[in-house]
């Protein structure tokens, strides 16, 4: 039984671990993007192709006039679900076991 429970234990830090990853990406690149980081830098690329393939769901949702409005809503909220999202069922996890 204690392997279960181990197993389910590092199973939710997984998932707190890859949702805590995931938004950290996100914020960067939208301090990035407000802090006009140089788009030919190669890290700066990086993060900008990884945070919109993880925000593609969110991109264009909101429609402000300002391009600064819409990156911070749009990535902004993709970051706020998976860190909700992740630790919830991280947290379900932990409880049902």
């Amino acid at each position: 039984m204690t392997s279960g429970r181990s197993n389910t234990t590092q199973a939710a830090r997984v998932i707190v671990v890859l949702a805590d990853v995931m938004a950290a990406i996100i914020g960067l690149w939208i301090l990035m993007y407000l802090l006009d980081a140089n788009r030919a830098n190669g890290l700066v690329e990086f993060v900008r192709s990884v945070a919109s393939w993880l925000a593609g769901w969110s991109h264009d949702l909101f429609t402000f006039d300002e391009a600064w409005a819409r990156v911070v809503a749009g990535y902004g909220l993709a970051a706020v679900v998976y860190l909700v999202v992740g630790h919830l069922v991280a947290g379900r996890l932990l409880r049902r076991h």
